[in-house]
């Protein structure tokens, strides 16, 4: 390894109480990378042990597996009454002790109003009935009950009971049974979740939403004392020396239910504010933790602890280093973190760890290849959340989710392999063949890279004089620097396999090939509004994005995500957009996170963005555009410019032979950069 002075800080020995950890890097707990099982019954979970010991093999001091409820939302199960998975664990741990990391299980005590509802969990809970029936797989009215009656982030339709004092003692026993359990097994230490991001024991904590009058309501001793209670029975039952970490929100960021406030936003703070986190943190300190895990937010404001592409980087690191001067225990900080800023941070002693999660996902080794000085060699994370936690939200539906996403999160858009070892994997060919890739596009470069790993010899054939298609323009906006990382990784890969490509081809038959087999990746095409008149004086979203020239006001047609995030670039850049879209809501699609979508209807707000909702363009002119709202009235809205961004349709090649072709991404679908990059390694793999 040869090393990087840069982070020489982040190499240095650290205790949490007096388990001495090899160096500074943690990985943070994300949900699907459990041990003891993720929304299912609970056992010694291999996928997640797989993941763990990948991420522990490469320089990681402290790692954080999936939080585990103490109480599972599926079947009831508490965590305690399974000893055979302890068993199991027990006989991994010394494995996983030889890479020299320490592991702390999270634990959780649920989730209480942040429960993520589905519509079949709206059906449930609304049918008496199905209610009753469904109490032994899915007890809702448990599950999200909490300090007091409140609302649910997702839904109107099921709303949390309160808590009873019965059911806070037999979750604390829980805790510490469980604690026990994890220190005979050999766990290092444990992580309570969390005075954070508004989970159920940050919903006791926080004013707005704890309402309670008995001891665990009203002061903020009362409001912080569940947290308290935890780990002091931990303590009791493991042991003053068994350390206890606490996932900890620096700052609520929050204006009131479901409501965020944006990094320089001017806001009264409904939930815990900088007084009183200097106070809480103490406390709890005192209480018996041994550590603060930290970052900022709650499920109101969701984007600053799952920041997306639109947050600041260390968009936490500021508020972390002002409470740890109000602690005498292990600070560390979590939040789009930048190792060679965290390095800084630790150097100064401003804090004592740095957090980091889903880059883990796109590439378990980046922080091994950043030590070794392979920087260029790493795939990054772009902070999508359309693979690892893709909760959509918008007006009329509570979350749209696949199932098959609920029960399998942190699976990653741009690694297909993650967390899907038994379907995404690198077999060697018996019968290696030459193949013929359509398009140069991220999907293309995709297939193209798995076939040459597994034997084939590959050739890409792209129209244009560069690799990248379509995402050449989905990454130009100002704040999308992590796309054109990701870009330039995968030419990277083409240079480092030696892969065959021919720019400013254009393939329109495939009979040239012969019988040699073909993946078309031709991606998609932009729809025209050819029913409205004067659509020809429309700048196409992606003409925009490689540099055409557009007026000062701007209509931005279309309220998707692609939309949004124009409006949003025109705005950073000094223009004057407003936004035009047919539906209720403003990225009305599956598959955005509510992190990520939440940011930018609220950025639009605070910004004064105007946003047309359930109009209808109808004309455009030269200096104006004329629409028809939902009550049939025709607006006229004056722009000097209009963009159309509006969807795209499928756009694969039609060859002039009858023969047999696999055709990927948004050649087939349209989709997003999962659905491209899965699908090219998927058909990569059938050959």
């Amino acid at each position: 390894m040869g090393g990087n002075k840069n982070l020489d800080a982040l190499l240095t020995e650290w205790n949490i109480g007096k388990v001495k950890l090899k160096n500074r890097i943690v990985l943070t707990s994300m949900g699907g990378t459990n041990l003891l099982g993720w929304m299912e019954r609970n056992h010694f979970d291999e996928a997640g042990a797989k993941f763990i010991m990948e991420v522990a093999k490469n320089n990681v001091g402290l790692v954080l597996p999936g939080c585990q409820p103490v109480y599972n939302p599926m079947f009831g199960q508490w965590l305690y009454k399974n000893k055979k998975m302890y068993q199991d664990l027990a006989q991994w741990l010394p494995e996983f002790h030889k890479t020299g990391a320490k592991l702390f299980i999270q634990l959780t005590a649920g989730f209480g109003r942040a429960f993520t509802i589905s519509e079949m969990m709206e059906t449930l809970y609304t049918n008496r009935v199905l209610r009753f029936l469904s109490k032994p797989v899915m007890d809702l009215d448990r599950i999200t009950a909490a300090p007091s009656p409140l609302p649910n982030r997702w839904s109107d339709k099921v709303p949390s009971r309160e808590m009873t004092i019965a059911e806070i003692e037999e979750m604390i026993d829980a805790f510490a049974k469980t604690a026990k359990l994890c220190q005979e097994a050999g766990v290092d230490g444990v992580e309570i979740h969390a005075v954070h991001e508004g989970y159920l024991l940050d919903q006791f904590a926080l004013k707005y939403t704890n309402q309670r009058t008995d001891k665990y309501g009203g002061s903020l001793e009362n409001r912080y004392r569940f947290a308290a209670e935890i780990v002091k029975a931990i303590k009791k039952e493991c042991g003053q020396d068994y350390p206890v970490s606490l996932r900890y929100s620096v700052e609520s960021k929050t204006k009131g239910f479901r409501s965020g406030a944006l990094p320089g936003e001017e806001y009264t703070e409904v939930g815990r504010d900088m007084a009183e986190s200097e106070i809480a943190a103490k406390f709890l300190q005192d209480a018996g933790y041994d550590m603060l895990n930290c970052d900022n937010g709650t499920y109101d404001a969701w984007y600053w602890a799952h920041p997306p592409i639109y947050m600041p980087e260390n968009c936490n690191l500021e508020d972390v280093k002002h409470i740890k001067k109000f602690v005498d225990i292990p600070v560390v900080c979590a939040g789009r973190m930048d190792p060679y800023v965290g390095n800084e941070a630790v150097k100064n002693g401003e804090i004592d760890g740095v957090g980091f999660a889903r880059n883990f996902l796109a590439d378990p080794a980046w922080f091994t290849k950043l030590l070794a000085g392979q920087e260029e060699d790493i795939r990054p994370c772009i902070l999508c959340h359309s693979g690892c936690f893709n909760m959509s939200h918008y007006k009329g539906v509570p979350n749209d989710q696949e199932l098959t996403d609920s029960l399998h999160l942190a699976r990653c858009a741009v690694n297909a392999e993650m967390m899907q070892w038994d379907k995404f994997y690198i077999e060697k060919t018996s019968q290696p063949q030459k193949v013929h890739i359509v398009g140069g596009g991220i999907g293309g470069m995709e297939a193209a890279r798995v076939l040459k790993l597994r034997g084939h010899e590959p050739i890409i054939y792209e129209q244009d004089s560069q690799l990248g298609g379509v995402f050449i323009a989905a990454a130009a906006e100002s704040y999308k620097g992590r796309l054109k990382e990701l870009l330039e990784w995968y030419r990277l890969q083409m240079d480092k396999l030696n892969i065959e490509v021919h720019l400013n081809e254009f393939i329109d038959n495939l009979d040239r090939f012969n019988a040699e087999p073909v993946i078309i990746a031709t991606g998609s095409q932009p729809i025209v509004l050819k029913n409205v008149l004067g659509h020809e004086k429309m700048v196409e979203a992606t003409d925009y994005l490689l540099g055409e020239e557009i007026g000062e006001t701007v209509a931005v047609i279309g309220g998707g995500l692609t939309g949004c995030e124009i409006a949003y670039e025109l705005a950073l850049q000094g223009h004057k957009p407003f936004v035009v879209e047919m539906q209720d809501d403003l990225i009305k699609q599956s598959g955005v996170c509510l992190a990520n979508s939440s940011y930018l209807r609220e950025w639009f707000v605070w910004q004064d963005i105007p946003v047309y909702l359930e109009t209808t363009l109808k004309e455009v002119q030269a200096d104006k555009i004329i629409c028809q709202d939902k009550n049939d009235n025709l607006i006229e809205l004056e722009c000097d410019s209009v963009i159309s961004s509006v969807g795209y349709y499928p756009n694969p090649l039609a060859p002039k032979s009858g023969r047999k072709v696999q055709v990927i991404g948004d050649s087939k679908e349209v989709g997003n950069l999962r659905t491209v990059i899965w699908s090219a390694y998927e058909a990569a793999m059938k050959l």
